[in-house]
């Protein structure tokens, strides 16, 4: 992760709202976090997406203390990502400035009420699908948010794409397909982001998604930054 074009995923944040990052895991991290889904104990809750209207398929948000992969993800993306939040929520008029310390924005989370961990692992089968939505939580945002693609793409699954959208003032929404293949992650605007117009930056609002899985099975990690209320 030091090793990343931090100076490419960061244009591409600027230019579109999203980052693809390579290979970022090996398909056996992949595999052994995959296989966490069914131990009961590594997580605080599961919500199947069908009941609240969010699609179909199900996930399940970690518990503190995190898998260290995961905890350790979110330490090494966080203070690289912040200069970007804090440029965007500038350009927006947003007065919130993020701190370089993860441990510290999670302090100001759990300090107004933000105390439940957000990493998630996302599982869809065969017709699974998730509605196009935001991963808010709470008062405390950050701005940025990573999705990995933990399965093989035509070995564990068909289909399956990750969906970004992008509605933009007195303009048709924009969408952007990401590839990824297993290992994969995509990092992407979790609320809205500026943009450069005639007079000035201004906000739009972003959503994504996944659309319905052909066959197989596909895992995903979410990596989001701020926790819940």
């Amino acid at each position: 992760m030091l090793h990343l074009d931090w100076q490419v995923i960061g244009d591409d944040l600027h230019a579109r709202g999203c980052a693809l990052v390579e290979r970022l895991l090996a398909p056996t991290e992949c595999r052994a976090l995959a296989a966490l889904y069914a131990d009961d104990q590594q997580f605080r809750s599961r919500v199947v997406m069908e009941r609240h209207g969010f699609g179909r398929g199900e996930y399940r948000y970690f518990t503190y203390p995190l898998p260290d992969i995961v905890a350790g993800l979110r330490a090494a993306f966080y203070p690289q990502l912040v200069p970007i939040a804090n440029q965007w929520n500038a350009a927006m008029g947003i007065d919130v400035r993020f701190p370089d310390a993860h441990a510290d924005f999670l302090a100001r989370c759990h300090a107004a009420g933000q105390v439940r961990p957000t990493p998630l692992l996302l599982q869809y089968r065969a017709d699974d699908y998730n509605c196009l939505h935001q991963d808010l939580y709470g008062e405390h945002v950050f701005p940025l948010q990573i999705a990995i693609l933990l399965s093989a793409p035509g070995d564990d699954f068909t289909g399956g794409e990750f969906v970004l959208t992008e509605q933009r003032p007195r303009m048709q929404s924009r969408v952007e397909v990401v590839p990824l293949q297993q290992g994969d992650a995509v990092i992407f605007a979790v609320h809205h982001r500026p943009v450069q117009g005639t007079r000035g930056a201004y906000r739009v609002n972003l959503r994504h998604g996944v659309s319905r899985i052909r066959s197989g099975q596909r895992h995903t990690l979410g990596v989001i930054f701020h926790d819940a209320a």
